[in-house]
């Protein structure tokens, strides 16, 4: 038998679960509304989300003795290849001062670690949205002094691929697959032989647009924008992650409110929502060229992946290229205990966290 405890902190929320040999025991999920904002850094946020995780485990009465390991969602930390890791000071250390970057996901570890470590347990975090198996063909952005680099929603797609490769009975390790993650930030990684070999960055302003994120956009009209004294640095990061794409057309990010708008008549909404489908297929159809048309499946997932609408917008302009599949959501919390479990009982290796200098 397997308990984990398992700890989600997201933009938007900070959710917990207790999990035994894979299966949900319960999982708890707090929202935040605008008191979020109180907490600008990770600093200031760790002591609310913390007390908002023990708060949860107390209501809960776990008896925190009876469980194996504790589990956070993996942050920015320098490049590393997928896999479980066994949280560490390093890692701590590059988490806590966001030497990569600061992402809401940085607390999973810490929080995982400071809860573990007094109980005399290992906390773990498994495939981190830096995870990196990128050719190095796909690395070249056409200027030296910048490299093309793997953000992009790894637990989700690897888990996915995971389950693909168990239903067919072929190993994830003898496929290729195309794994588009539509979320908040869309995500589209080519998967050969068990490696992400190519990706868009869905953190920092590459790919397709999503409900907040703008994608790539025209790097001329980009630099007239810096340099037009309107906006400061960082308001224009926040326009281009967390207000751009169908926020900044339609002023919502909420994908049941855009489909509702459509349902009344709404051609605007309908427009932006299929440009957004659009441009997922283009993605896919580059991906496919990566893998000389050698395409096994096209999986999708995400939340806009119950959106029936654009899912067939998406399987209009790609299905002749392979077989597609849909995982609508993102179970974030069965990927990370079926990869930690496995790890724990031997059949992944649990890898170490090296800090780079």
């Amino acid at each position: 038998m397997t308990r984990l405890l398992i700890i989600n902190p997201g933009s938007t929320s900070t959710k917990v679960g207790l999990y035994e040999n894979n299966q949900a025991l319960w999982v708890r999920s707090v929202a935040h509304g605008e008191e979020i904002q109180q907490y600008p850094d990770l600093q200031s946020q760790l002591p609310f989300r913390e007390q908002i995780v023990r708060t949860i485990i107390n209501e809960e009465n776990i008896d925190l003795e009876s469980l194996d390991a504790i589990v956070g969602r993996g942050g920015l930390l320098h490049p590393l290849e997928s896999g479980v890791y066994e949280v560490n000071e390093d890692m701590i250390n590059d988490l806590e001062s966001c030497r990569y970057g600061w992402h809401s996901s940085n607390l999973g570890g810490i929080l995982a670690f400071q809860i573990a470590s007094p109980l005399g347990l290992k906390a773990y975090i498994s495939d981190p949205i830096i995870s990196d198996e990128m050719h190095p063909l796909a690395r070249v952005s056409g200027w030296p002094e910048i490299e093309r680099k793997s953000i992009f929603h790894a637990l989700n797609q690897k888990a996915v691929a995971r389950r693909y490769a168990h239903e067919t009975g072929i190993p994830y390790q003898e496929m290729n697959l195309i794994v588009a993650h539509l979320g908040g930030g869309i995500s589209v990684g080519v998967h050969r032989k068990g490696r992400v070999i190519d990706v868009n960055n869905a953190l920092n302003g590459d790919g397709p647009f999503s409900v907040e994120r703008t994608g790539g956009l025209p790097l001329f009209s980009v630099i007239d924008l810096c340099f037009s004294s309107q906006y400061s640095p960082d308001q224009l990061k926040q326009m281009f992650v967390g207000k751009g794409g169908s926020f900044a057309y339609l002023g919502t990010s909420d994908g049941r409110e855009i489909e509702r708008r459509i349902e009344a008549g709404d051609e605007k909404a309908k427009h932006i929502l299929e440009a957004m489908a659009y441009q997922v297929a283009k993605e896919i159809g580059a991906a496919a060229a990566v893998l000389n048309g050698e395409v096994d499946a096209i999986l999708l997932t995400g939340g806009l992946a119950h959106n029936s609408r654009i899912v067939k917008w998406i399987l209009d302009r790609v299905s002749f290229i392979a077989a597609i599949k849909v995982y609508p959501g993102e179970d974030e919390f069965e990927a990370l205990s079926e990869a930690v479990s496995a790890a724990i009982h031997g059949s992944e290796l649990i890898l170490e966290y090296t800090k780079t200098y």
